[in-house]
């Protein structure tokens, strides 16, 4: 091993060793072929991923880990559409607002269990009979009334109106009775221990070593994967991602644009870049004092921030602005909710006009009080840390203090006034429903818009597909004029991996944090 090599491995193992909470210990077994144990590791994938606390896909919302352990009725297909996946077929009545699922008969679950309609019943009867669920995708089933298992193989859901997501929703991933009844979703060990019926099943959960490791599904009912395992390590520090690939000890990891761009065009490397829906805000809080009295300027932030030095500098132009939370969707992209441009002097006109002065230390007051903010930033997202610090300079330059506070997780108790934000609205735009309602099961900074929950409720409600693109068209100006956030910039999907894995297909839009990367792992071949 040269002396590079032997370098790079030690920085590895420091960056371990100081990053316990979030990721603790670093095998060096990839770059022999062999782990501890002597275990063949050809034909193993190591993922530098995320930090997890449990793995459900009914709590776990966009989990690369619950996508390919979990199958619902439906999945998407590479254009981001809603197929079958579980059911082999189903029909929709409209007289009866009635979907009818055949499902595929022989599926298991990964314990050699059969998975039956009564499997269905139960995961859609937790989403909206039981009241002390909270997950964040509530609000995208609030329109079924009634889950029924005609037979073992066959359910009928049915709905109070027509919901034109729907089948995007019955992408869900289906939880096991038989595991999970009488149960508390949110707190069963089942959550460290999964079972699912998809391509790949659960083995061990390391929590020192910082590892989930899976297994392919030899029984899965579709293509069965030809990587034998994939072990995932939950890794937070974004350079320790990119020193892990270096070293060997990772096979694929998402990274920020400027880390990615250290490996294009190395040898042994290749960089697999991905559009995304993903973008960064800074997410006003507004059950905050500050928030309340003064929501009326979110908005006008927007006039005070380059945000295309952001891209340029944060992003390395691997991004684009942000003026809309779905900009970048098919039914999104109004160029009319695009009216903010970053001029000074029209901000400090729409300050005065707002009834903004500014004091002796050059900051904007009103009522006596400050225009001062803070906002959490995770203090391991070096990407987000370097938006906030060069958003928090351009703020204060225009007359804004906003005051980023560093915190290891985000805390939603300590009264901050928003925090640093990511989101993603990859496919049917209707999960703008659960997130801007004033209802919204997943509305964390309580935003309130009667505009915005107007037409959000029309549209998931709207048949006609050219209405529907209306209805957002028009969401996308009110929430402009009214923003729950300040959008600074979309970002572009990052991928690093080596250069004997192959198969990944980049046709497909990634949600936040670049998730889904793995929609297609079963077509994916592994050399190393």
């Amino acid at each position: 091993m040269n002396v590079k090599k032997k370098i790079v491995k030690l920085l590895v193992g420091v960056l371990c060793l100081s990053t316990m909470v979030s990721f603790t210990g670093c095998s060096s077994a990839s770059a022999d072929k062999k782990s501890s144990n002597g275990s063949d590791l050809s034909n193993t994938l190591v993922y530098a991923g995320e930090t997890a606390d449990s793995i459900n896909p009914i709590i776990n919302e966009g989990s690369e880990l619950a996508g390919i352990i979990f199958s619902g009725l439906m999945k998407y297909d590479v254009s981001g559409k809603p197929v079958i996946d579980l059911a082999e077929s189903y029909t929709y009545d409209e007289g009866s607002l009635t979907y009818t699922f055949k499902l595929r008969k022989g599926v298991k679950w990964h314990d050699g269990q059969p998975l039956t309609a009564q499997d269905v019943v139960f995961t859609y009867d937790k989403l909206t009979k039981d009241t002390t669920l909270s997950a964040s995708v509530l609000s995208n089933y609030t329109d079924i009334t009634s889950v029924t298992a005609i037979d073992d193989n066959t359910v009928a859901i049915t709905l109070s109106q027509f919901n034109a997501a729907m089948l995007d929703n019955f992408t869900i991933g289906i939880a096991p009775k038989h595991l999970l009844d009488g149960q508390d979703l949110t707190t069963a060990s089942f959550n460290q221990a999964p079972v699912g019926t998809g391509r790949y099943k659960f083995v061990e959960w390391d929590k020192t070593g910082g590892t989930i490791t899976l297994e392919k599904n030899a029984d899965y009912y579709d293509k069965v994967p030809n990587i034998d395992r994939v072990v995932y390590k939950t890794v937070a520090v974004e350079n320790t991602k990119a020193l892990m690939l270096e070293s060997g000890e990772a096979d694929l990891a998402w990274l920020n644009a400027n880390y990615a761009e250290k490996f294009r065009g190395k040898d042994g490397y290749q960089n697999v870049d991905f559009t995304t829906a993903d973008y960064r805000a800074i997410s006003v809080d507004n059950r905050t004092d500050f928030w309340i009295k003064n929501k009326d300027s979110v908005g006008v932030l927007n006039d005070a921030i380059d945000k295309e030095s952001v891209v340029k500098s944060v992003l390395n132009n691997q991004g684009s602005s942000a003026y809309s939370p779905i900009q970048l969707n098919a039914f999104g992209g109004n160029t009319a909710a695009d009216i903010y441009t970053f001029d000074l002097n029209k901000f400090a006109q729409e300050m005065q006009a707002l009834g903004w002065t500014k004091g002796a230390d050059g900051i904007y007051e009103r009522n006596g009080e400050r225009f001062h903010f803070t906002i959490q930033v995770r203090d391991y997202e070096e990407e987000r840390i370097d938006i906030a610090n060069i958003v928090s300079k351009q703020l204060k330059e225009a007359g804004v203090d906003m005051e980023i506070v560093l915190v290891t997780k985000f805390d939603w108790k300590s009264g901050y006034n928003g925090f640093l934000s990511g989101y993603a609205v990859e496919f049917d735009p209707d999960a703008l429903y659960a997130q801007f309602t004033t209802a919204g099961s997943s509305n964390t900074m309580k935003y309130s818009n009667p505009v915005v929950d107007d037409l959000l409720t029309k549209a998931r409600h709207e048949k006609d597909v050219a209405a529907r693109k209306d209805l957002y068209g028009q969401f996308e100006v009110a929430f402009a004029k009214q923003p729950a956030s300040v959008l600074i910039a979309y970002l572009d999907g990052n991928y690093v991996s080596i250069s004997g894995l192959e198969g990944l297909n980049t046709d497909r839009v990634l949600g936040h944090h670049a998730v889904g990367v793995m929609w297609n792992i079963e077509d994916w071949t592994l050399n190393k």
